[in-house]
C-alpha cells in the first residue's frame, strides 16, 4: 500500500505515522509519500519522520515531494491536511470579525468562512488530481473546514472523500469518563454538521442513559453550561460555546492580548527547531501544547475499516440523502455511519431533539452559500452566506464585514479578484 500526506509540513504528520507503525500488521504500507507546498518544512518533516520511523522500527519507505501528481499517483489513500495561507491568514480570520464585535474563530463563524473561500478551490483541484492519478483511492480529510470541504469535493468532483473530524467521538469519551465505562461501549445518534453536532439517544453496552446519567455527562462537555445542554436534550459539539454564549466568549477573546493563531505561530519556530534537530527521533514535549491532536486515531481507523472490509462505527462528513429530512438531500451532514470495503454508509438516527434543529438548518444554509461563493468568486452569495450565519446575520455589519475579510486575503482568492470576477 502507498499513502499519501498533502500537507506533510504540519506538525500533525509524525501523528500520523506514529499510529501506521502501531498498525502495521493490518495496514500493510510500503510507502509513505509526503508532500508540501513548503519545500522547507518538507525538508524538516522529512528528516524527522525518517529518524522517528527508525526509532518506531517501522520499515515503511518514507520520501518527501513538491510534486502533487507524483504524491498522489497510484496512492491508495490520501491524507489532506493542509493549511492555504499558513497561520498569519488565520490570525486575520481571528482578527477582524472580532474587531467588528463577532466570534473569531478558526472554523465558525467568519473567521470559518474566510477559511474556507482560501481553502475550496484548492482542495477540489486536489481531489480532481485524485479522480485522474488513483481514481479507486480515497481522500482522508482533516482539512478544516471540514463539512465545507466534503461538500465542495462531493458538488464538484465526484472523487472518494472522507471528512473526518476528532470531535464526533467526543461523546464517548464524555460518557465513558461519567459513568467509568469503555468508551467503545457508548453509541448514541449523531445529527448536525462538522462543529455543529449533537449527540442524543446515548446508550452504555446497549443501555439507554439515565437522566441523572446524562445530566454527568453535560458536566463533562466542559466550555458549555451543564443545565444549557440538559435543556438542550443533546450533547453538544464544544464549538456550541460559541452560540449559546456568544456575549462571553466575544468579551473573552477581546480581552485575552493575543489569538490562538498567534499563539500558535509563536510557537512554530520552536517546534520545528526541535524536528530539525539531526538527533531528535521522537516526537517534542511542546507538540502537546500545539493542540488538534486525535485525528490519526480516527484516520487510521477509516483506513483500516475501508482496506479489510472491517465494519466499523464511526462519524464522517456524508451526503445526508434522507438521513435528516428538514435538511437538503445533497448537504453533506456529520453523522454516525457504518465504514467498510463498500464505503461509507449513513446509520439512521432518530430524530433529534426540537430545541437543535433549527439551529442546524440555519448554518446548513450558510455551508451551502460559501461553497458556491468559494467556488465561484460571486461577492453576492458570500454576502448572502455571512447574512445566513447565526454568528453574524446583520447585513450592515455583513457587507463590512465581506470587503474587510476579501480585501485581507486578496492574494489567496483570485476567483474574487480577477477579471472575470462576478459581483
Amino acid at each position: 500500500m502507498k499513502i499519501c500526506i498533502i500537507g506533510a509540513g504540519s506538525p500533525y504528520t509524525p501523528e500520523l505515522l506514529e499510529k501506521l507503525s502501531e498498525w502495521r500488521d493490518r495496514l500493510p504500507v510500503r510507502e509513505l509519500v509526503l508532500m508540501d507546498t513548503d519545500a522547507d518544512r518538507l525538508a524538516i518533516m522529512t528528516g524527522f519522520c525518517q529518524r522517528y520511523a527508525n526509532a518506531l522500527g517501522t520499515d515503511i519507505v518514507i520520501r518527501g515531494t513538491t510534486d502533487r501528481v507524483d504524491a498522489i499517483r497510484d496512492a491508495s489513500f490520501i491524507n489532506t491536511q493542509i493549511r492555504v495561507g499558513g497561520n498569519r491568514a488565520r490570525i486575520q480570520d481571528e482578527k477582524i470579525p472580532l474587531s467588528l464585535g463577532l466570534i473569531g474563530q478558526e472554523t465558525t463563524g467568519a473567521g470559518g468562512f474566510a477559511k474556507a473561500l482560501r481553502t475550496l478551490p484548492v482542495m477540489v483541484d486536489i481531489a480532481r488530481d485524485v479522480r485522474k492519478h488513483a481514481p479507486d483511492a480515497w481522500i482522508v480529510n482533516y482539512t478544516n473546514p471540514t463539512g465545507l470541504v466534503a461538500e465542495a469535493v462531493i458538488r464538484h468532483t465526484g472523487a472518494k472523500i472522507a471528512g473526518l473530524c476528532a470531535g464526533g467521538v467526543f461523546a464517548q469519551h464524555w460518557v465513558g469518563r461519567s459513568m467509568g465505562v469503555a468508551p467503545q461501549s457508548v453509541r448514541y445518534d449523531l445529527a448536525g454538521l462538522n462543529h455543529m453536532n449533537f449527540a442524543y439517544n446515548l446508550t452504555a453496552s446497549g443501555r439507554p442513559l439515565t437522566n441523572q446519567e446524562f445530566s454527568a455527562a453535560a458536566r463533562e462537555v466542559g466550555p458549555v453550561d451543564p443545565a444549557l445542554i440538559e435543556t438542550l436534550g443533546a450533547l453538544p459539539s464544544p464549538y456550541l460555546q460559541y452560540y449559546l454564549h456568544t456575549t462571553a466568549k466575544v468579551a473573552a477573546m477581546k480581552a485575552a492580548g493575543r489569538t490562538r493563531g498567534e499563539e500558535v505561530l509563536a510557537m512554530e519556530p520552536e517546534l520545528f527547531s526541535a524536528f530539525a534537530d539531526p538527533a531528535a527521533d521522537r516526537k517534542p514535549d511542546l507538540l502537546k501544547k500545539r493542540g488538534g491532536g486525535g485525528y490519526a486515531d480516527v484516520a487510521i481507523g477509516f483506513m483500516d475499516a475501508v482496506w479489510n472490509a472491517r465494519d466499523s462505527w464511526m462519524v464522517v462528513n456524508v451526503p445526508n440523502g434522507r438521513t435528516l429530512p428538514f435538511l437538503p438531500e445533497d448537504a453533506v451532514i456529520e453523522t454516525a455511519c457504518l465504514v467498510g470495503a463498500d464505503g461509507i454508509r449513513p446509520l439512521p438516527v432518530k430524530d433529534p431533539p426540537m430545541a437543535v434543529r433549527g439551529l442546524i438548518a440555519a448554518v446548513k444554509s450558510y455551508e451551502q452559500l460559501a461553497v458556491e461563493a468559494a467556488m465561484t468568486g460571486c461577492r453576492r452569495t458570500a454576502l448572502a452566506a455571512l447574512m445566513a450565519h447565526p454568528l453574524v446575520r446583520d447585513g450592515d455589519v455583513a457587507r463590512t464585514l465581506l470587503e474587510q475579510l476579501l480585501e485581507a486575503n486578496r492574494n489567496w482568492l483570485p476567483l474574487f479578484f480577477g477579471e472575470d470576477a462576478e459581483p
